[in-house]
């Protein structure tokens, strides 16, 4: 195995190399807007440079990777497989610090079948820009250059008056301002790489970026079959983490759905390396990364061969990885620990336990639960029976339900699928219908169709059509809930019409809806919007679960759970009525039906619940 390499380098450094950029690279297309907020940002570290820690690397602006490839052997010739952008624009700042630097410029840049590009690269003619999209383009970055350096000579309250911009800018981009220097030994061919690179398949991320280090041939003071070995070690052991990471019910367990708050990790170790270095929000996509670097330096300089400890390095990886790992196989770990980051509790306060925004010390399993416990009780620090639908506290209140039910179970073995439940969308919504909402537009024919496929048994047309006609013709009462037989079959030619015609006819569905309602006893609830008469349901099971009536969803849930797909717990709970001790209306949801849930909700939570609601409860 030939290690790539990876490195830090300073502008100056670059200035020792040509580089090559290779005809299937496109042309230079910076914008004046790009080349500003980078010059910005490296002024901005120029008049306030970060503040050197004791025994760390001398603070840096970093920029993003080059990729390059050693071309033809040379030692100071490179093809840049990644990266052409950013380093033209560095030709051009160069350019323009030429009075305060020895070295004029990077020896060369010089293209593959643009060979006119390379000169008017080093000698940029106004006159000459229109001739192609490049020279445009490259002499408008350059013009955004000068014009950003007269205009802070002008802004003399930024900087000392005896002292030019280009001065005070020079040695902050010079020895300051370094690159992800990432050497592609390996062997593989450049235009693969740039493509993999450049199309999204693969992203030279942080994890890439951080694995290099570890895998790098660092000196030769090792053995050689010593530094393969311990390169394999960390390879295999690298693997593994991945592997199980990607295992979506290990990784939903501490990690939610990819939101605005939540990157998408091509790369899931990235995650603990982000964990590691406490990442904050906003920070530079390559902060982590940096970070690692610097410990490796400081490893390096500590030790006198001059060779960063690796092992003690990754050890701490694999510490956080077994953390996650014995969590997740302690059942009841797994459970509380997926509950509170399902609900945006911070896995880094996890992992470093406070109070008070103090740390605290945890020395023992039992400890660790008994705190997990109490930042739970905190979320739950509230009257339950008070909240009503729309009230964001009803989803970690049910959430917790499910999974305090299978908690209770000792001797079961089942657990809440995190993955499946973030991932297939579960939120709050009625038990039965919100009755006093009216049904207009096309939600009134989904509704209609929702229907016929209950009663029918049915989803297509035709076959709905073929019984509606024979239920006309023989003796058989059509279903079970219309008490009138007559009336029942002329309810579902109505049901037809609304859910085919191509025009609904309103005095017909207000007629069939207001006769369904009342047949399913959905007028008669005054509590619709409480926690009593809300459940987890999946909004994609069902075309229309807003209007659907309560015989409906319980009949889409009774049937999802037959094909095994998930249904929470207590979600197939309450459509089974199991928290009800009375069955004489298994097709109706009820007062005494919801008022029966409420108590299993707060007898079930009683150790997270205020005492004094518990108490209330139970008298």
């Amino acid at each position: 195995m030939i290690e790539n390499e990876l490195v830090l380098k300073s502008i100056n450094q670059l200035m020792e190399y040509s580089f090559f950029i290779p005809s299937y690279q496109r042309g230079y297309r910076w914008t004046e807007k790009q080349v500003e907020e980078l010059l910005e940002d490296i002024w901005a570290f120029a008049i306030n440079p970060p503040k050197q820690e004791e025994g760390k690397m001398r603070p840096f602006y970093c920029l993003q990777p080059i990729v390059v490839k050693q071309k033809n052997g040379i030692a100071d010739e490179w093809e840049v497989i990644d990266g052409q952008q950013r380093l033209t624009t560095i030709f051009l700042i160069l350019k323009n610090l030429e009075s305060q630097i020895r070295k004029k410029n990077i020896k060369r840049v010089f293209y593959e079948t643009r060979e006119e590009s390379e000169k008017f690269l080093t000698e940029i003619k106004e006159d000459d820009a229109e001739k192609n999209i490049d020279f445009y383009h490259i002499a408008q970055a350059n013009k955004a250059i000068k014009n950003w350096f007269d205009k802070k000579a002008n802004a003399i309250d930024e900087v000392n008056e005896y002292v030019t911009p280009e001065a005070k800018f020079a040695p902050t981009f010079l020895t300051d301002t370094k690159v992800i220097w990432y050497v592609i030994n390996d062997g593989s061919d450049s235009y693969d790489i740039f493509t993999r690179l450049n199309i999204g398949k693969i992203q030279l991320t942080n994890a890439e970026l951080i694995k290099a280090l570890f895998l790098k041939k660092w000196n030769n003071a090792e053995a050689v079959d010593k530094l393969r070995l311990k390169q394999l070690q960390i390879a295999t052991e690298w693997d593994r983490i991945e592997n199980t990471l990607q295992d979506n019910s290990f990784w939903y367990f501490i990690y939610n759905k990819p939101d605005s708050k939540n990157p998408k990790y091509a790369n899931r170790i990235e995650y603990i390396f982000d964990l590691m270095k406490n990442k904050p929000d906003g920070e530079d996509e390559k902060y982590t990364f940096y970070k690692f670097y610097e410990d490796f330096e400081t490893s390096k300089n500590k030790n006198k061969d001059k060779i960063p400890d690796t092992d003690a390095l990754w050890l701490s990886v694999k510490k956080y990885f077994l953390t996650f790992e014995e969590w997740y196989k302690d059942r009841e770990l797994y459970h509380l620990i997926g509950f509170l980051i399902s609900i945006n509790y911070k896995l880094q306060d996890i992992l470093e336990p406070k109070k008070n925004n103090e740390k605290i010390s945890i020395t023992s399993k039992t400890d660790f639960k008994s705190f997990l416990k109490d930042e739970i009780r905190q979320k739950v620090k509230f009257d339950i029976s008070n909240l009503n639908y729309g009230d964001e506290r009803i989803k970690t209140v049910l959430l917790l339900f499910n999974i305090q039910t299978i908690l209770s179970n000792e001797k079961s073995n089942m657990r809440f699928p995190f993955n499946l439940y973030k991932n297939e969308d579960w939120d709050i919504e009625h038990v039965r219908s919100q009755t006093d909402k009216s049904i207009t537009g096309t939600d009134r024919k989904e509704w209609a169709k929702d229907m016929l496929e209950y009663f029918t048994g049915f989803a297509g047309e035709t076959e709905q059509k073929q019984y509606i006609e024979k239920s006309d013709n023989t003796d058989v009462v059509v279903f079970r809930t219309i008490s009138e037989k007559k009336q029942s079959k002329n309810t579902l030619s109505d049901l037809y019409h609304i859910a085919y015609a191509d025009k609904i006819d309103d005095a017909r569905f207000s007629s069939v809806y207001n006769q369904i309602r009342k047949e399913f006893k959905e007028d008669n609830e005054p509590s619709k919007c409480a926690i009593s008469n809300l459940a987890l349901l999946d909004s994609a099971t069902n075309r229309s679960y807003k209007n659907a009536f309560f015989p409906i969803k319980r009949g889409i849930i009774l049937q999802n759970d037959k094909r095994g797909t998930f249904i929470p717990i207590c979600t197939k709970n309450v459509f089974m009525k199991a928290y009800s001790k009375k069955f004489d209306e298994v097709m109706y949801w009820n007062k005494y039906d919801a008022d029966s849930y409420l108590k299993d909700i707060v007898k079930t939570l009683n150790g997270y619940l205020p005492q004094k609601q518990v108490s209330n409860d139970n008298e």
